[in-house]
């Protein structure tokens, strides 16, 4: 028997107009250029290839807790409920507005009730240098924006 006849003409039509939609909005995603359309946008983080004398920045979130210590902020969605990709894709508008990071301190707060609150946060960005494809100093870190968590 040939595929033909076992799929039918209908299971041929739904397969072809499934796979024309995902074709669809994978080129709208990648020509929009936008990660916030993932799965159907591109991962741009992953399409870059840096110069072996460049510089590799790297964005963090540090915060310093009601139990007095200061902790690095899981950027994942099992730590303060979301990605770094998304901070990293969003640095710009929480600089200009940095109250966008209390939605960080409410996803910890809320995923981890048992742990310290935040109390206040900083957008951080690192800086390491390349000097023939090999890290040339420790990395640099520079303070973009603070948050008194609410």
């Amino acid at each position: 028997m040939s595929t033909e006849r076992l799929i039918g003409k209908r299971g041929r039509v739904v397969r072809v107009a499934i796979s024309v939609i995902g074709i669809v909005l994978l080129v709208n995603g990648s020509v929009r250029g936008s990660d916030d359309l993932w799965p159907f946008g591109p991962m741009s983080q992953y399409s870059m290839v840096v110069a072996d004398d460049e510089s590799i920045l790297f964005t963090r979130i540090s915060a310093v807790t009601d139990a007095g210590t200061t902790v690095d902020v899981p950027l994942n969605i099992e730590g303060a409920g979301v990605a770094r990709a998304e901070i990293e894709a969003r640095a710009g508008e929480i600089v200009k507005d940095p109250s966008l990071l209390q939605q960080v301190a409410d996803g910890w707060a809320r995923k981890h009730p048992d742990k310290p609150r935040y109390v206040s946060l900083e957008l951080i960005q690192d800086t390491t240098t390349l000097v023939g494809g090999r890290v040339n100093g420790p990395s640099v870190p520079r303070v973009l924006t603070t948050w008194k968590v609410r």
